[in-house]
């Protein structure tokens, strides 16, 4: 670790979710001497492997705000993105639903919201187009908003390919590496120094991607803008067979009480119902509940009545960083040359690559200077979508790597080479969770109970093990 002021890097990033990942690869552009940091095993261990995994138009964002003009810019930018490096989408497209006249009377009114901020493709549809859109809906639905544009993403990808794409062009990824203490650099322009887990660190400049943690980050350096309280959502994933059941991105009207739960399909062929919204003290409370999961189903039997006799396969909980303000809170503080991006919400999966425009722009006040850009090394993650080949149907891949043809995990078709490639990738999985991010291995039907002691086989022969990338 290189600790000395000697051996200061440019920039630190510390947190390396999809927020942080994004960062690191947009300061890789430049001829910069650059750290990604984690105190986890993997990246996108936090918040952005728990969502809801959509990728927002951002047409419901609160019109001015910094997150409406950053969720609309990184929808665009997201969007191309994944078509260059095999990010898997599906634009299908989502349905806000009106279930009583209350909430029917409140659709051009959202239709109006979504035209601030620059949204002018939503409509209006009655109760009889919407039967024929989603043939399924439980009874009662009076009409909705249609919000084309808004689709569905695999959240783990895109949090690989920045990481990977960092990696590769020059980015330091050091993970199992907590900060614990900071020593803020003078205003002369020494280094700040890095307290943690593996050692010390210098840097010239910081930025604070700690998601859930960035409050407590902000407060080792004598920042305390805001307090984090930790938003859990439970989610409900439910098997294949529910797919044809749902079309579109079923979003219920808001309300006093906040946004409520949607139905919703995703890339890998499943639907998910939720997620809750509890506000807790714990930020490690990632476990679902009894009555958490028991309120989902019912209210997922509710939009859509027949998904009450599809099977649960997964339930999962995360923890969104709610900060007491309806916007994001990225701040430059230049006489620390420090740059804090909190509150990052659900939205920050759809906003990364903008949000990461605007950290360069703050890092600028702060009085980095990037240099001119230079191409990125390219890369293209491997496709986790149903709607898009897999390698176990491709016979021409499968005649040039037999592994491709030889299926480990049989509830998601995933293969001996899939799993062997990832395994032997730039960011290679630190486990069997990670893994299944990168592959589906042990996502399916039984959730790994067959393919649990082939897979860690694998681990153990090509596994890397976290650390220095």
């Amino acid at each position: 670790m290189p600790g000395g002021a000697e051996d200061a890097y440019d920039v630190v990033v510390v947190g390396a979710g999809v927020v942080g990942c994004a960062i690191a690869r947009a300061l890789a552009r430049h001829r910069l001497r650059v750290a990604l940091v984690d105190a986890a095993d993997d990246v996108g261990e936090g918040t952005s492997k728990a969502n809801t995994a959509i990728l927002h138009t951002g047409f419901d964002a609160a019109p001015g705000t910094l997150e409406a003009g950053l969720v609309r810019a990184g929808h665009r930018l997201l969007t191309a993105y994944a078509a260059e490096t095999g990010i898997p989408v599906e634009p299908l497209g989502a349905l806000l639903v009106a279930w009583d006249e209350e909430q029917r009377a409140a659709l051009p009114g959202l239709a109006a919201k979504a035209a601030r901020n620059g949204h002018r493709a939503t409509r209006i549809v009655g109760a009889d187009e919407l039967r024929r859109r989603e043939p399924h809906l439980g009874p009662g639905a009076l009409g909705a908003l249609a919000v084309p544009g808004e689709s569905i993403v695999c959240p783990w990808s895109t949090t690989l390919a920045y990481a990977t794409q960092a990696v590769l062009s020059g980015v330091d990824l050091l993970l199992g590496c907590r900060v614990t203490d900071v020593a803020p650099g003078s205003r002369a322009g020494a280094p700040h120094r890095l307290v943690t887990t593996r050692g010390p660190l210098t840097a010239r400049f910081l930025v604070n991607a700690c998601g859930l943690g960035a409050d407590v980050f902000d407060a080792l350096l004598g920042v305390r803008d805001f307090t984090v309280t930790p938003r859990r959502g439970q989610l409900l994933v439910l098997d294949t067979y529910a797919r044809p059941l749902v079309r579109h991105i079923l979003l219920p009207v808001p309300g006093p009480l906040g946004k409520g739960v949607l139905v919703t399909p995703t890339v890998y062929g499943n639907v998910l119902v939720g997620p809750t919204a509890e506000d807790l003290d714990d930020r490690t409370a990632t476990g679902t509940t009894a009555e958490g999961l028991a309120g989902l189903r019912e209210q997922g039997a509710r939009i859509v009545p027949a998904l009450a006799e599809e099977e649960v396969t997964a339930a999962y909980a995360g923890l969104r960083a709610a900060t007491g303000r309806e916007d994001y809170r990225c701040a430059a503080h230049p006489a620390l040359r420090y740059v804090t991006v909190g509150g990052i919400r659900s939205t920050g999966l759809s906003a990364s690559l903008a949000l990461a425009g605007h950290v360069l722009g703050l890092l600028a006040e702060c009085g980095l200077r990037t240099g001119p850009e230079r191409p990125l090394a390219p890369v293209r993650v491997p496709n986790l979508g149903e709607a898009f080949p897999r390698p176990y149907r491709d016979a021409a891949a499968v005649a040039r790597d037999p592994g491709l043809g030889a299926v480990v995990c049989h509830c998601e078709h995933v293969t001996r080479g899939e799993v062997r490639a990832a395994l032997a990738s730039p960011v290679p999985p630190a486990g069997l969770a990670g893994l299944r991010r990168r592959t589906r291995a042990g996502a399916g039907r039984c959730q790994g109970g067959h393919c649990r002691p082939a897979l860690r086989a694998l681990l153990e022969e090509y596994g890397k093990g976290a650390g220095t990338r």
